[in-house]
């Protein structure tokens, strides 16, 4: 379907309630204290990013909240996984807390998180394929900024920075394929779609690869 201009004066959430300023500031509490792998810069700049490109990609303030939201329980101290999600429910509704679950890795059913890298992402690549439409669009729009970010170090510090993750390049390039292939099939033709693929196309040219070098399977561990 063809974008039109006249589509494009119903795009988006129109004006944020102080639901938003609300979580903006949960979130950063939060988080006040993380800060991106390999830096001191703040982990709320992801935060806000992937926020920002939800609303720019036409998402409503419910999914504009659950991406400022979307790490929250995944980053909880051990044990307190379900309390934080059960907060989020009461401060932001159903639909928040099911997307920031839905968005979240290696969750039990109590909410807590466990599992090694590929005991969480194996599973959470497989049911992209069932994952309600509104959090897949804040899952393309996290995937977008992380695969931006990664491929802007990985070129300035080179292949060393790999290093910093708890996966490898391979794993890397398998997982971020995986999401935007998943993506490209539940929402194509849409903005978010193909703002996920020039992203992973970033990542893959900063890895010094291409796309037919990548596993359609998740790399075996040595």
């Amino acid at each position: 379907m063809t974008a039109t201009v006249e589509g494009r004066r119903e795009l988006g959430s129109g004006p944020l309630s102080e639901r938003f300023d609300e979580a903006l500031l949960f979130a950063s509490r939060h988080h006040r204290e993380q800060l991106r792998k390999g830096s001191r810069v703040p982990y709320m700049t992801h935060l806000m990013s992937v926020s920002a490109l939800v609303m720019e990609h036409g998402g409503s303030e419910d999914q504009a909240i659950a991406a400022l939201l979307h790490d929250a329980v995944e980053d909880a101290p051990p044990g307190t996984g379900g309390a934080v999600l059960a907060d989020i429910r009461s401060r932001f509704g159903d639909a928040v807390a099911d997307i920031v679950r839905a968005c979240s890795d290696g969750l039990d059913e109590s909410g807590n998180r466990s599992g090694s890298w590929p005991e969480r992402k194996r599973p959470y690549v497989a049911g992209l394929a069932h994952k309600p439409l509104d959090a897949l669009l804040v899952t393309a729009a996290d995937k977008t900024h992380n695969g931006l970010c990664i491929a802007a170090d990985a070129r300035r510090y080179g292949q060393h920075f790999w290093s910093t993750f708890n996966a490898s390049r391979d794993e890397l390039l398998w997982y971020y394929t995986s999401v935007e292939r998943a993506v490209a099939e539940r929402l194509p033709g849409s903005s978010i779609a193909d703002a996920l693929r020039r992203a992973v196309d970033e990542l893959i040219a900063a890895a010094g690869t291409d796309r037919s070098a990548i596993s359609a399977e998740m790399p075996v561990r040595d």
